[in-house]
């Protein structure tokens, strides 16, 4: 008798070797971190693909067995973030409550969040509210969490509870802490969106392509999460092969640039899809701007002319839209813009081409006037980039 308990702790009921438990872990977590991004994240909180309702069930199963998250609390909470990004009311941003804070406890700010019931009540809107969830899922949230932790015991003995611990830790760690922390603090940037969201890695595997963060924001209601040629979203190769099988119909993804013959002058047509990419069209100025400090900076170094070090050290900083600027960049400005006359109509004619896009109460007629006139300017200014860009405007296509 002593023997078959002894046993039974050792090895459990599977009697797996190392590296099958291994295995069975790494493929739990992944089908925990798919169901977060996919059903919770795409599915429920951003409306951008739907779901047969099989694989609904499956997810809103998997997830009450292996984290007890409520869908609605989590959708709630994931879209006030959205709302309220970067501010005091984000439940979750480090750059108001330090990347160490977000880090470190991630999932008890989401705890934490989940009590304010009137963020519950105001973003939760549109999730699921049949009997189950009533019955089970939001009443019993723990029952699963505890259902898990019996199995794994049951599967492979005393090793089970480093499994549990593994499979409790995992969205914590990934999804709270790394992408909600990590995801806007540090990375790389391909859209100059409002908040500091950044891409983590370009190959969204581990977490699901939840690691393409800037792109997220950027296109918030895209299913897909990649938006370059290099970049690889796991997260989306699992939704185009659900629906080939008819388990899954994407609504939204982020609108890929296309282009045409270029017009003689911008129309409504080229007003829509100038508005549809104008991340596309900023990040051409990024570009631009960026070329041209580093390009007037070696003319003036060549002169002996300090101001070419002054050129260097701010083409990261004049690439971003002026809003994230500090009093310090700020202050550098008249420099700069002695310094180099082309730098000062390339940041000059941006700002007047995003408030073009926050003129909200002008008629596209009124719009597309100040688009046409925008587009004489560049190409009447002397600077090629800003030829090139009033050009690639009239190219696109809808």
């Amino acid at each position: 008798m002593l023997d078959s308990i002894l046993s039974f702790l050792n090895t459990g009921l599977a009697d797996f070797s190392a590296w099958q438990i291994v295995a069975y872990t790494l493929i739990t977590t992944h089908i925990t971190i798919a169901g977060v991004t996919i059903y919770l994240h795409r599915c429920q909180a951003h409306r951008a693909l739907d779901l047969h309702p099989i694989m609904s069930h499956f997810f809103r199963f998997w997830l009450w067995l292996t984290t007890g998250m409520v869908t609605r609390e989590w959708a709630a909470i994931h879209r006030k973030h959205h709302a309220r990004c970067e501010t005091p009311d984000d439940p979750h941003s480090p750059q108001t409550r330090g990347l160490r804070k977000v880090l470190l406890e991630g999932a008890e700010l989401y705890r934490e969040e989940a009590r304010n019931r009137e963020t519950i009540e105001k973003f939760g809107h549109g999730t699921p509210d049949d009997w189950i969830e009533h019955a089970l899922y939001s009443r019993y949230t723990a029952l699963g969490v505890y259902l898990t932790l019996v199995i794994d015991v049951l599967l492979f003995g005393v090793i089970g509870l480093t499994v549990f611990a593994v499979q409790m830790l995992w969205i914590p760690i990934f999804a709270a802490g790394v992408i909600n922390g990590l995801g806007h603090f540090w990375g790389y940037r391909n859209w100059d969106c409002p908040d500091a969201s950044t891409n983590i890695f370009p190959w969204g595997i581990l977490i699901g392509g939840e690691e393409l963060h800037n792109n997220h924001h950027s296109y918030a209601s895209s299913a897909k999460l990649s938006s370059k040629w290099y970049e690889f979203d796991i997260g989306w190769m699992y939704i185009r092969l659900m629906s080939m099988v008819g388990l899954a119909t994407v609504r939204r993804v982020a609108p890929t640039p296309k282009f045409a013959a270029a017009k003689p002058v911008a129309d409504l047509d080229t007003l829509q899809a100038v508005t549809q990419n104008r991340y596309d069209v900023m990040a051409a100025f990024a570009s631009s701007l960026r070329r041209a400090c580093v390009e007037d900076a070696r003319r003036l170094s060549s002169s002996n002319n300090p101001n070419g070090r002054l050129l260097v050290s701010a083409r990261r900083w004049l690439a971003v839209d002026a809003t994230k600027w500090t009093e310090q960049h700020r202050a550098k400005l008249g420099e700069i813009f002695a310094a180099s006359d082309r730098v000062r109509k390339l940041v000059e004619m941006r700002a007047e081409l995003s408030a073009v896009w926050e003129r909200s109460n002008l008629s596209r007629e009124q719009l597309l006037a100040l688009l046409q006139q925008w587009c004489a300017r560049a190409e009447a200014s002397g600077v090629r980039a800003l030829q090139d860009i009033a050009l690639r405007m009239r190219c696109y296509a809808g």
